[in-house]
């Protein structure tokens, strides 16, 4: 099977495409105790399904760990030698539910970025990341590594525009989040709700989107509206100017992921202020203008 490309200074000859590939003779590997592994402290998931979780152990209990753990060598405090595990933390755990001793691992000597990296790279290979979980791992590696939106999206195979969309969640309430990490809502209803410009509407918009089990569509609609949208409405409303105008500014916030103002003032005439807080931000809004290809 091929594997994707696009992620960059060689990571993806490290992860895996599937729990089931047959093992590469070629990859050195070793069996080491399960009890000297100890976790990654860079590990961005912290959901796991407990019933794929278990369905992995059953699997392993029959054909063992197919695939060895990638992990890097250290000294422990008593001086003894521990694997700090570096990608596999789901097939780690079910090795341990499934009553293993021993598991093959690669040793790999790597730095604390490219062990957050790697870790990275693996869930998003996998979908094991939910969106939450995903943005804030993107915001540590701008965070602790000084990287530019840009080479994150170099690492992990995606586009500069993609990573930004993903990053704004971060800026969603508490609420609204673990709303998304449940399951309640999806990312698309949270991209919908990043219209509302404050934290209170925000909120506001979700209990509603909740409570009526709003689709994605139809939590665009309320937002770009700044109503509660009805199941089948009667009639459309009347919209004025007013009501146009606000509708436009929803959608283009929306659309450009950033504040922007619409004022007008006589025979159609008026001002479009889009607003932006740091070079990436403005960076962000251009390539969603012009497109990635015109920068």
């Amino acid at each position: 099977m091929a594997r994707k490309g696009g992620l960059g200074r060689g990571l993806s000859a490290l992860i895996p495409e599937a729990e089931q590939t047959p093992r590469d003779e070629r990859v050195p590997s070793t069996d080491v105790a399960i009890e000297d592994i100890v976790p990654n402290p860079q590990q961005p998931r912290t959901v796991i399904d407990p019933e794929r979780l278990a369905e992995l152990a059953d699997s392993i209990r029959l054909y063992g760990i197919i695939q060895p753990l990638l992990v890097t060598e250290e000294r422990g405090v008593d001086g003894r030698t521990v694997y700090q595990l570096i990608a596999g933390e789901r097939r780690l755990r079910a090795a341990k539910a499934a009553g293993l001793q021993r598991v093959p691992v690669t040793v790999r000597q790597t730095t604390p970025q490219e062990l957050l990296e790697i870790a990275i790279v693996e869930n998003v290979q996998r979908a094991d990341l939910n969106p939450i979980e995903e943005a804030i791992a993107y915001q540590r590696l701008m965070e602790e590594f000084g990287l530019t939106q840009r080479e994150v999206a170099e690492r992990v195979g995606k586009s500069r525009t993609a990573i930004a969309n993903t990053l704004r969640l971060t800026e969603l309430p508490a609420e609204v989040r673990a709303s998304i990490t449940s399951g309640e809502i999806s990312e698309g209803h949270g991209r919908a709700l990043l219209g509302l410009p404050t934290e209170g509407e925000r909120i506001a918009a979700w209990q509603v989107v909740v409570k009526r089990e709003l689709n994605v569509r139809e939590t665009e609609r309320m937002v770009r509206e700044g109503v509660r949208p009805k199941r089948k409405p009667a009639a459309e409303p009347e919209r004025g100017p007013a009501t146009i105008t606000s509708g436009f500014e929803a959608a283009l916030q929306r659309s450009l992921g950033t504040k922007v103002a619409l004022k007008r003032t006589t025979k159609g005439r008026g001002t479009l202020t889009i607003h932006f807080y740091s070079d990436e931000e403005l960076t962000g809004v251009l390539e969603r203008i012009l497109g990635e290809d015109a920068l």
